[in-house]
């Protein structure tokens, strides 16, 4: 009795409530216990190795880390150079358990935001919380999927699982064209039966929530042209009303017409004058000009984020027809767009997905999860395998400050993480698979 209820405290609830879990399952939340500060230890290692997306070598190096980990559980590991996408590369490594079982994608990745120049670049821990660069986003997140292989390693759960790994090493700023920089991983994804990505968990309120879609990330380029001359003639039928006037119109009759449910669109650059011209990177526009010049030319640059991709085509397409329509005189626009990461829709498949997490959170007498309102959740890597394969997102663990210098992570939370997706994927290794 005693020895029941020791493995009941250390899986973080009364003992009645574990009564469905199984003595693979017990010995997979005392590995997790176990295997704690070991992975705490790897992911200082990780964090302190620069890996910002254009670090090449950084990148490089931490996948070489991780190959070990890998190699040790037997997975057979290939990197994945990206010359023709102008990233380095991703990891993949491939576990072959039991014919006809579900096949599992494993999703994370390699980079951070923080490039070498970055003064944010070191691991530093107080107790359960750790800050430093990637330490949730998502160097935690692999960190925890190994902590959950090495759990059901130890528990002979992982010797049947059929498992699929990809690490891109340029989730935070993809490589050109995506569709190679993507294609490994859209392949994956057609092989599996169940995505589940491991960057982190999302928290509302103090609780852990279930997240079953992301929206997608796409960006847009507007430039509009009118006549130059003094602004004396302005709105004159000689002179027109200028570029940034019609740059004007257009943006407000997006911010008009364009809401709807689950969409969000952003200006986030722009300018007009004289000359306004955009540097290679897109991200700064250099503007001449006078105030008694009537601007030629104006620049905006910004996002828009959808559900669906039948939503991303249809404000495309909205947008679009703004801009077309009733150009101010003597002024024309034109836009382009730049489609980037696609939606993640909420799919019954991923609520089933969802439901089975919820039913391993009963018998870890952990509360259930609910699902996060996917407004509270950018783009990720799960997307480009979205509509081949269901798939849950955020079993990584929990950080703030993400993508800033006060990012830290929940360490503590790693170990409820690794054991709800060691259990999961244990029981899924176990089903029957639909590819």
């Amino acid at each position: 009795m005693r020895a029941v209820l020791a493995v009941a405290l250390l899986l973080g609830g009364a003992p009645v409530a574990h009564a469905a879990l199984s003595p693979a399952e017990q010995k997979i939340g005392a590995t997790v216990e176990a295997g704690y500060e070991p992975s705490v230890a790897l992911l200082e290692t990780l964090v302190n190795q620069n890996s910002g997306s254009m670090n090449f070598a950084g990148v490089k190096a931490v996948a070489d880390m991780l190959r070990p980990q890998f190699e040790a559980l037997g997975f057979t590991v290939t990197w994945k150079p990206m010359d023709a996408a102008r990233r380095a590369g991703h990891l993949i490594a491939v576990h072959k358990g039991r014919a006809g079982t579900t096949k599992m994608l494993l999703i994370g990745h390699l980079d951070t935001v923080f490039e070498p120049d970055s003064p944010f670049q070191r691991f530093e821990r107080d107790g359960d919380m750790a800050a430093g660069p990637g330490a949730g986003d998502d160097k935690g997140g692999v960190v925890t999927m190994l902590l959950a292989l090495q759990a059901m390693q130890a528990a002979g759960a992982l010797k049947n699982a059929n498992i699929e790994v990809v690490l891109t090493g340029d989730e935070e700023d993809s490589g050109d064209p995506v569709a190679i920089a993507r294609a490994d991983l859209v392949a994956a994804g057609k092989r599996a039966d169940v995505a589940l990505d491991f960057e982190g968990l999302a928290r509302e309120d103090g609780k852990d929530m279930g997240s079953i879609a992301r929206r997608s990330s796409n960006s847009w380029t507007l430039t509009t042209t009118g006549k130059s001359g003094h602004s004396s003639g302005i709105f004159s039928e000689k002179a027109g009303d200028g570029a940034v006037y019609e740059m004007a119109r257009i943006i407000t009759a997006f911010r008009k017409d364009l809401p709807e449910p689950n969409l969000t669109f952003n200006v986030g650059l722009i300018g007009g004058g004289q000359s306004a011209d955009v540097d290679k990177d897109g991200v700064r526009i250099a503007v001449t000009g006078k105030t008694n010049i009537i601007p030629p030319i104006a620049v905006a640059k910004g996002d828009f984020r959808t559900l669906s991709e039948e939503q991303t085509q249809r404000v495309q397409a909205k947008m679009q027809a703004i801009v077309d329509q009733g150009h101010l005189p003597g002024t024309s626009a034109t836009i382009a767009f730049d489609i980037g990461y696609p939606s993640m829709a909420p799919t019954e498949g991923n609520r089933a997905l969802l439901a089975k997490l919820n039913v391993i959170n009963a018998d870890l007498g952990l509360a259930a999860m609910p699902a996060l309102d996917p407004l509270k959740r950018g783009a990720g890597d799960i997307a480009f395998v979205a509509r081949d394969v269901d798939g849950l997102v955020g079993l990584g663990p929990a950080s703030t400050g993400d993508h800033s210098p006060a990012e830290k992570v929940d360490l503590a939370s790693m170990k409820r993480q690794a054991k709800r997706a060691a259990i999961l994927m244990s029981r899924l290794a176990r089903e029957k698979g639909r590819k």
